[in-house]
């Protein structure tokens, strides 16, 4: 079985893309999960680029990697000058890691235009940095910035790039789509080219910017590329790089190619949502493998069929990847779907008084607005309700709220609440700015005193859709869904209905609340 080495540049290429950053806690985290994955080269940044991965390079140098090795990024030295006396060179070197990546060009038109020299000097760049890196002990990735663009604008100076990388003794000639723009059926072509045999062994780094940089990266692996780079989620500059969620379980589990990570293949879901969270991006719930969506299905006709045979509706097993099937629920669901939602509380038949009773339930509310394939946590709730196990935190007596805005200064919003929990009537007070915030701070400050796991949980996530707006305008009906977490690995989804945001907003609150009560507090 062929081998092919992982190397993630998540913590260089991806904190290139927009939104994307990380504290350095965080780059040491992610570091020990992308470990944990099994990755074999783990690329921290550019020591020169600022003082954060400078101090990258320090810390780590005090962690401790079962298998994944620190590599830092820098280029060739520059034009008439010589690799002992370049401060690129000096900062590969001082960041004391066992690899190092040194970024060289493949482009003539860069050669030109960028580094302003001579085609030869170039390559006298490129083999005096990689030798003289050899010559100190690391091990050298060289990476080809824009490989294909240059092998198609000249292919007999990009194949002297490599071979004046081979010479230099590289331990890696990376293939780089700088720009994203190469095409599968090119990738194929140019690399089936290359004289494999006489050169170092080949990787790979693409980027997305045609939506073809995973399926550039498996080509070029089944073209004899033993080197593959990518991101956690595919992050990175402009539509950012290979996605090495889905590269990963697609070597380990569709192609029959060995690599580092593939025994730890069942982790690939949750370092993408760890690495997510990280970077407070919300995870892309339709990635393939390990987004929400990946194992989701919608239509009671699927929900019958996986029944029977899942095989039949899923193309693999969601746990060999650490995800879940989910059995959405909403117009199209049918009795399979509801009994599946209705397994974890009994035995149930399809002609159950409870299942007939859901399905109703659920179409009439859905013609109200709701809409529960977002929100399982409300339906779960809807089914406590149905079997008579659902137990309120509290009950509502009034709230009041009042907003304000005094000539320039900022608006604010006071809120009152008055609950009964437990016997006793307890009152909550808060200031905020909106009406939403208010609501939800005095209604913790009502309960905490009661229950106070409410302090361990928060809101991720708001969003207002407006149902309506053709015929009822500013009066429209509107959806609301809430996002929470208890900063553990329990999130749900809630929903709420109204033509008042406020009570939408508090319906779905409420249900979040409720949820988390009766599903962790009282089990």
């Amino acid at each position: 079985m062929r081998r092919v080495e992982i190397f993630d540049t998540t913590l260089r290429d991806g904190m290139q893309g927009i939104e994307v950053s990380f504290s350095l806690s965080d780059k040491i985290q992610i570091a020990h999960k992308l470990d944990e994955l099994g990755v074999d080269y783990i690329e921290g940044g550019f020591p020169l680029s600022n003082q954060k991965e400078e101090a990258f390079f320090e810390l780590v140098k005090k962690e401790t990697f079962e298998h994944a090795k620190i590599a830092a990024f820098g280029s060739t030295r520059k034009p008439n000058h010589t690799a002992r006396e370049d401060a690129h060179i000096r900062a590969l070197l001082e960041a004391e890691t066992e690899v190092v990546v040194v970024v060289g060009k493949t482009w003539k038109a860069h050669v030109e235009k960028v580094l302003r020299t001579s085609f030869e000097e170039n390559l006298e760049m490129i083999y005096d940095s990689i030798s003289y890196l050899k010559e100190q002990g690391r091990k050298v990735i060289f990476d080809l910035e824009h490989f294909f663009d240059g092998y198609k604008d000249d292919p007999t100076y990009a194949l002297r790039v490599l071979r004046t990388g081979t010479e230099a003794k590289a331990d890696c000639l990376v293939l780089c789509d700088t720009n994203g723009g190469t095409l599968p059926s090119e990738v194929q072509k140019i690399v089936a080219a290359l004289p494999k045999d006489q050169l170092a062994p080949l990787g790979v780094h693409f980027h997305n910017d045609t939506g073809n940089a995973v399926a550039n990266s498996l080509l070029a692996i089944e073209g004899g590329a033993t080197h593959v780079q990518g991101t956690i989620n595919g992050w990175g500059e402009r539509c950012g790089n290979a996605n090495l969620c889905a590269i990963l379980p697609t070597l380990a589990l569709k192609m029959n190619i060995d690599s580092s990570t593939a025994p730890h293949i069942h982790k690939i879901t949750s370092v993408s949502r760890f690495v997510a969270e990280k970077a407070n991006i919300i995870p892309d719930k339709r990635q393939p493998y390990v987004g929400e969506a990946a194992f989701s299905h919608k239509a009671g006709q699927h929900a019958d069929v996986l029944s029977k045979a899942d095989y039949l509706m899923e193309h693999i097993n969601a746990k060999l990847v650490g995800n879940e099937r989910r059995i959405l629920l909403s117009e199209l669901a049918g009795k399979s779907t509801v009994l599946d939602k209705l397994s974890k509380y009994g035995t149930f038949e399809k002609n159950s008084e409870e299942v007939e009773s859901l399905i109703q339930l659920l179409k009439d509310r859905e013609v109200k607005g709701y809409e529960y394939e977002a929100a399982e946590a409300s339906f779960d709730l809807l089914i406590r309700k149905t079997l008579k196990i659902y137990k309120p935190l509290m009950e509502l007596n009034n709230y009041h709220l009042e907003s304000y805005k005094t000539w320039e200064s900022p608006s604010k919003t006071v809120g009152r609440i008055f609950l009964r929990i437990n016997g006793k009537d307890v009152m909550g007070a808060a200031v905020g700015v909106g009406p939403v915030e208010t609501l939800d701070a005095a209604l913790r400050n009502a309960i905490e005193h009661f229950y106070p796991f409410i302090k361990d949980i928060s809101l991720t996530d708001y969003k207002v859709r407006v149902l309506n707006p053709e015929t009822a305008g500013t009066a429209a009906k509107v959806r609301v869904f809430i996002s929470f977490t208890d900063h553990h690995e329990n999130t749900w989804d809630t929903v709420g209905v109204s033509e008042n945001i406020v009570e939408a907003s508090w319906e779905a609150l409420v249900d979040s609340l409720d949820y988390y009560y009766n599903t962790f507090i009282l089990s």
